[in-house]
């Protein structure tokens, strides 16, 4: 089948495009290069640089006729939506109301919306959480993740553009960029490589960093085929269940950075920074629904994931 992947120059968004490839669709992208690279383009893809916001949008589908969108252009960083709140509904929201509207008028058959587990959800008391948990966002970002849910919901509703809700934990991996809601995993491997300090976010209360769910972009791929053919009007948590604090994610990165690479001493210790304004304490999801509704589970553990993402940074 035909996919239109929005953001797939991105680093979730461009592995999820090679997976397609890999199961023989036909893939066009849509990516205006703001986080995107050039790099990260599959050659068997066909690419149009271009905003989701853009007008031009509509030409792109009227000529496409893409059976399936799988929406990964977003503005990534939850830090950044709280500084810019107008920007961030301007691409989030607008933006891609702008596609559905687009999607609609072309015939498309299926929306893939990439949400937020590891922000939508705010401070949840469900713990790890479930879908069933209702959202309580707690930055503009996470707002937006929530609205373009019910807008989902809408167009579902009005039109029957059907559509799989994917609320992602926190994805790290190759072509990750250091920005966005998991971007520490990319932040501290570039500066330790680089004989860099360290920064661990943290609030009062606890020491040791925020507990976050981090998940391998590799069995994101998996989601996101498995998502093409089922989960209709569904939305769906996708991580690991499994809990990791930072500082014990800068552990496990520094030790396997230290057996391939002599670091200065002093690294292995961190400056500390009380948290970021819309940062929450702690989220790790429930899968369960993904795993019976989906086939979907999570086969990476953290440190494989991490060595494979080491791996990929030493050979860039």
């Amino acid at each position: 089948m035909k996919i239109l992947v929005t953001g797939g120059a991105g680093f979730i968004g461009s592995n999820v495009v090679d997976a397609y490839i890999e199961e023989g669709h036909e893939v066009v992208v849509v990516d205006n290069l703001y986080s995107g690279k050039m790099e990260n383009l599959n050659p068997r893809a066909k690419f149009y640089l271009m905003d989701i916001r853009a007008d031009e949008i509509k030409k792109v589908l009227e000529i496409e006729e893409p059976e399936i969108i799988n929406h990964h252009a977003a503005q990534i960083s939850v830090p950044f939506s709280v500084e810019d709140p107008r920007f961030d509904a301007d691409v989030n929201i607008k933006g891609f109301v702008n596609l559905l509207e687009a999607a609609k008028d072309a015939g498309v058959r299926k929306v893939i919306f990439i949400s937020s587990g590891g922000a939508i959800y705010g401070e949840a008391e469900e713990y790890p959480t479930s879908e069933n948990y209702p959202p309580q966002p707690l930055s503009p970002y996470a707002i937006a993740k929530a609205v373009s849910e019910d807008f989902l919901h809408f167009y579902n509703h009005q039109y029957g553009l059907d559509y799989t809700v994917l609320r992602y934990a926190n994805i790290y991996g190759p072509r990750q960029i250091p920005h966005g809601e998991a971007g520490v995993v990319a932040i501290f491997m570039d500066r330790l490589i680089s004989g860099k300090e360290c920064t661990l976010f943290h609030f009062p209360d606890d020491p040791a960093g925020m507990i976050r769910d981090y998940c391998f972009v590799e069995d994101i791929k998996d989601a996101n085929v498995k998502a093409l053919e089922k989960g209709s009007c569904g939305a769906y948590n996708i991580g690991t269940g499994i809990e990791t604090k930072t500082l014990e994610l800068f552990d496990m990165i520094f030790k396997i950075i230290e057996e391939r690479i002599d670091l200065p001493e002093g690294l292995g210790q961190m400056k500390r920074q009380e948290a970021r304004p819309g940062d929450l304490k702690k989220s790790c999801l429930n899968t369960k629904k993904a795993e019976s509704e989906l086939g979907w589970k999570a086969n990476y553990d953290l440190e494989q994931g991490l060595r494979k993402t080491l791996e990929w940074r030493l050979s860039v």
